[in-house]
């Protein structure tokens, strides 16, 4: 298995390379160069496994043999091994056309444990085996901080900084990341929004000299191990109501905001899991949403939210997208993302945009109705989302059939998000590891939001 640019102008690099490079270095993102495509007997067949053998499969697919089976064996079953449920990402009814996919089990609660355990230990693995120093460099708007680096703490090889706008996360995913004191651990809180964090990280690793000579490394899901260690969920999901005899028209309904947890599903699909509907719920930054019912992304005034790890208004897997939609052809997604830096906006229409919509249904949740929709699932079925889950299950009462069932991607523990839980008069049950980041001491440095600010600080720490 090759990789590639999504802009072609890299030579096809292998697996470990594809992950050690993150961004491409043309700009572009690392995409398979092909997918392989799954027959109706190997996904009978795949129904039996558990979440590590089924993760196991398919890793197998793309690193084609680049770490031998027995050793990546080891690296799942030390990643999968850190979560709280057996089955890793269990499905829970609510009722009859709506179950729940809870992927917050890991260590950190949230669904990006999923993917960064694995790549925290990807990345241990390629420094002992190549003898190499990984410096690891991500943005957030809440999660994935937390979980990077959960997953790469006190690694003997990396370091890591990460990213995140200041007083823009909730208490618990600030503390999350704060209050972690190990030595190869950087935090630093951006003046300014996820936006411009995501901004900073792209320019500094799209300036290659910059990025070699600090051994830089992306955690992000512009790093393409990510979104293919979330695909996992959507067969085992699937695999699940199929044995219960559901896999008939089986949607997913997922809550992105930087469209990299909804690719995993787009991704899944193209390889030939029969998934019906891929239902795309955003909050009110309404970018995917409007470029799926009107053909423009263009991004607007940014707003908080009480689904916070959603406000985001430039999605940085959405070039992955348009790769596909335009037909693999990497001179069109140069030409496009040249016209989307000078103009700051993509129009599509006509045939292009019935595709959109063929691929995708897509809804924007405002705020009242997030608070509504827990109060009323906690209310009617004792079920309590997140907000974030919350607008996932909003999107999903509104494209599910009669003859349709709908599973909502949970993608955080409530407690992680009390404030919004609050508001509404409901009180939860904190997990006994969120209450004790209360009494711990944070650790973060404050900077402003500009490449030189952020390259400083990289520069002492590195």
């Amino acid at each position: 298995m090759d990789y590639i640019s999504t802009r072609g102008k890299i030579a096809p690099v292998g697996f470990i390379d594809a992950v050690l490079m993150g961004l491409a270095d043309d700009g572009g993102l690392i995409v398979p160069s092909h997918l392989p495509q799954l027959s109706e007997a190997t996904l009978r067949a795949w129904q039996q496994l558990s979440y590590p053998e089924l993760a196991l499969e398919l890793f197998s697919l793309f690193v084609d043999g680049e770490i031998p089976r027995e050793e990546l064996k080891q690296l799942v079953d030390e990643s999968y091994g850190t979560f709280r449920d057996d089955e890793v990402t269990p499905v829970r009814r609510v009722n009859n056309s709506l179950h729940i996919l809870e992927l917050f089990h890991g260590p950190t609660f949230a669904f990006k444990d999923i993917a960064l355990q694995f790549l925290g230990n990807l990345y241990g693995y390629i420094s002992k085996k190549r003898n190499s120093t990984i410096h690891i460099l991500g943005a957030t708007s809440g999660d994935t901080g937390a979980s990077a680096i959960e997953g790469v703490r006190g690694k003997e090889g990396i370091r890591i900084c990460i990213l995140h706008p200041h007083g823009k996360v909730s208490k618990v995913q600030e503390l999350q990341m704060t209050t972690v004191d190990d030595a190869n651990v950087l935090n630093l809180a951006v003046d300014g929004n996820f936006d411009d964090c995501q901004r900073i990280i792209k320019e500094l690793f799209a300036d290659v000299s910059f990025k070699q000579q600090y051994h830089l490394r992306a955690i992000n899901s512009i790093n393409i191990a990510r979104i293919l260690a979330q695909t996992v969920y959507y067969f085992y999901a699937y695999f699940q109501l199929a044995k219960q005899g559901q896999g008939e028209k089986v949607n997913f309904s997922v809550p992105t905001g930087n469209f990299g947890d909804i690719f995993a599903g787009y991704l899944a699909k193209r390889m030939g899991l029969p998934i019906h509907k891929l239902i795309l719920a955003t909050n009110e930054n309404n970018i995917l949403e409007h470029f799926v019912t009107a053909g423009v992304y263009q991004p607007g005034e940014f707003r908080g939210t009480h689904s916070p790890s959603m406000d985001i208004q430039v999605a940085s897997n959405f070039e992955r997208y348009l790769y596909y939609l335009n037909g693999e052809d990497a001179g069109a997604i140069s030409g496009l993302m040249d016209g989307f830096k000078r103009d700051g906006q993509i129009v599509v229409n006509g045939a292009v945009l019935e595709q959109v919509q063929a691929d995708f249904a897509a809804y924007a949740v405002k705020n009242d109705e997030c608070l509504s929709e827990i109060s009323s699932c906690y209310n009617e079925y004792g079920y309590l989302l997140d907000p974030h889950t919350a607008c996932g299950v909003a999107a999903a009462h509104r494209f599910t059939a009669e003859d349709e069932v709908t599973v909502a991607l949970s993608t955080a523990h409530p407690a992680k998000f009390d404030e919004a839980i609050r508001l509404i008069d409901i009180k939860q049950t904190t997990p006994v590891e969120i209450q004790a980041l209360s009494d711990k001491p944070q650790f973060q440095t404050r900077v402003v939001g500009t490449n030189e600010a952020v390259s400083e600080q990289l520069v002492r720490f590195f």
